[in-house]
């Protein structure tokens, strides 16, 4: 097999492990630990968030980093972190520890997301391969899937959450070694890296309102993808259905992001980035619209659709945008995404413990989503980075 594959097939199976086991295995236990734990709808709400601090941290960090050794480094922490505070989670039940883990595995979360993707771009573009990440990308969609599967299993079984969480850690330190193995080591990306193809920075205009279409992004994205299980446990007649929403809106991201690649090679970044907003929004809104089994699948089919689609996309443009560290980039998009990530999650959960629905943070979450798309379009029609940037394709 091309060694390209092997490179993208590390991407993967970080994802799997950083997001599908670190990060979103605690969606599905989310219902289970509030029913044996001390867990509320507020306090699982802020975990989420402190959550998604740790990986605007990483963003962060990532954003300032130059070094390729060093970003080395610290994506083989982040696969080193993902496992422990996996394993932390079934340690403890004071929400204080719960906390320092969750933030844990948002940092080892934003390794395999923009580290990650800064060191497969780097080398694909080294090696004058495609730039796209769609197989990458494709390990968070299967990663949402697994882990709502295995949480399903192990009801069946009657596994409390404690030994769910156990299992998880063993599952992660099987991942970790592929994700660890299969990515150069930047020595050897380095020594290729002739003819490097030029950064092309954007406009200021261009970038201010990209990144704040991407925060609206981030808002919508978070609310599904954190409370989607205990949502449709609470619908009418849907109870016992959470998970399989969970592992459809996981199946559906797994070849999504393919699929986005070839619509951008079709119609531009920029406006296939504004198609899967558009589409996500719709996805938020249905089952507002309608209260039923097959409707709520479709809406989670089609959340996770596009909101990789969006993901994947404004990476890779990052990536062709700044060629010689994409990273750079990337890291700061992220920060815009998740900033709205630390926003929302508290906010959903505090607007559910008063009221008793998650209905007000749905609409909400739509409504950011749709400002996004209009965002992208003005950039569309008015910017001429943007015009040229589509023109490429």
């Amino acid at each position: 097999m091309p060694q390209r594959y092997f490179v993208l097939l590390a991407g993967f199976f970080s994802q799997l492990l950083c997001l599908g086991v670190a990060r979103f295995a605690y969606t599905p236990l989310l219902p289970l630990m509030q029913q044996q734990t001390i867990l509320t709808d507020s306090s699982g709400g802020m975990l989420a968030a402190v959550n998604y601090l740790g990986y605007m941290t990483g963003a962060l960090l990532a954003a300032n980093l130059t070094n390729l050794t060093l970003k080395d480094s610290l994506y083989r922490l982040g696969l080193l972190l993902a496992v422990i505070s996996t394993l932390g989670m079934a340690l403890t039940e004071n929400a204080y520890l719960w906390s320092f883990w969750r933030f844990v595995a948002g940092l080892s979360s934003a390794g395999s997301m923009l580290i990650a993707s800064g060191l497969i771009m780097h080398w694909l573009l080294s090696h004058k391969q495609r730039a796209e990440l769609g197989i990458h990308f494709a390990g968070l969609g299967l990663g949402i899937a697994l882990a709502a599967v295995l949480v399903e299993l192990m009801l069946k079984l009657h596994l409390d959450w404690r030994t769910q969480w156990q299992y998880f850690t063993m599952l992660a330190v099987l991942l970790a070694i592929p994700a660890w193995r299969w990515l150069p080591r930047p020595a050897s990306v380095a020594a290729a890296a002739s003819d490097r193809a030029a950064d092309t920075p954007p406009s200021k205009r261009f970038y201010r309102l990209l990144l704040a279409s991407y925060f609206c992004a981030g808002y919508g994205y978070v609310i599904s993808a954190t409370f989607i299980v205990t949502i449709v446990e609470r619908m009418p007649g849907l109870s016992g259905s959470g998970n399989l929403s969970f592992i459809i809106l996981g199946l559906a991201a797994a070849p999504a992001v393919l699929l986005w690649d070839f619509i951008a090679r079709k119609t531009g970044y920029l406006k296939a980035i504004m198609l899967a907003l558009v589409a996500q929004m719709l996805a938020i809104l249905l089952p507002l619209l309608v209260s039923s089994l097959a409707v709520v699948l479709l809406s989670a089919a089609l959340f996770g659709a596009t909101f990789i689609g969006v993901v994947s996309l404004v990476l890779t443009m990052a990536g062709r945008l700044y060629p010689s560290k994409p990273a750079k980039l990337m890291g700061k998009m992220t920060l815009a995404y998740g900033s709205a990530q630390v926003i929302a999650p508290a906010l959903t959960g505090y607007l559910a413990e008063v009221s008793g629905y998650y209905t007000i943070g749905l609409y909400l979450a739509a409504g950011f989503v749709g400002l996004g798309a209009l965002l992208i379009a003005v950039l569309i029609v008015t910017d001429q980075t943007a015009q040229q940037l589509d023109a490429v394709k």
